[in-house]
């Protein structure tokens, strides 16, 4: 049988720096490669340091920073992205000093987590098993 796991998701955001430096604090990321995409627009991925695979695309053009694009309804088509740190007071943290409010504050196997939509809505779920015993 196969295995495999997320190489990275593909988000417009208004503003791909803007949310990039987000990630950055919150999560110890770095921006890995940042140009033009081969449709046109401008992308930056961002992820895990060093030889991680896992990283965010951040892609924006005309169109989406004019807020041309149809915004997320929540569930349609996406619910959440899951963000996993090892410091979940210290992502609140930058998502609060982002001017963001986490909500949705939870603590039930497997893990604690909280909840925020950045700038464009985009709804992301943070969750920490740090101290879980499972």
């Amino acid at each position: 049988m196969p295995t495999g796991r997320i190489e990275h998701a593909n988000l417009s955001v208004t503003q791909p720096q803007r949310s990039a430096d987000l990630l950055e604090r919150m999560l110890g990321w770095q921006i890995r490669w940042s140009g033009k995409s081969q449709s046109g627009g401008d992308t930056i991925h961002v992820g895990e340091r060093g030889n991680g695979a896992s990283y965010i695309a951040l892609y924006t053009d005309d169109d989406v920073r004019a807020g041309r694009h149809v915004p997320l309804k929540k569930g349609q088509p996406l619910n959440h992205v899951g963000l996993l740190v090892d410091d979940l007071d210290a992502a609140e943290s930058a998502v609060r000093g982002a001017g963001l409010e986490p909500f949705g504050h939870d603590d039930y196997a497997p893990g604690r987590r909280f909840y925020f939509r950045d700038w464009d809505g985009i709804e992301f779920e943070v969750v920490s098993y740090a101290g879980d015993a499972s």
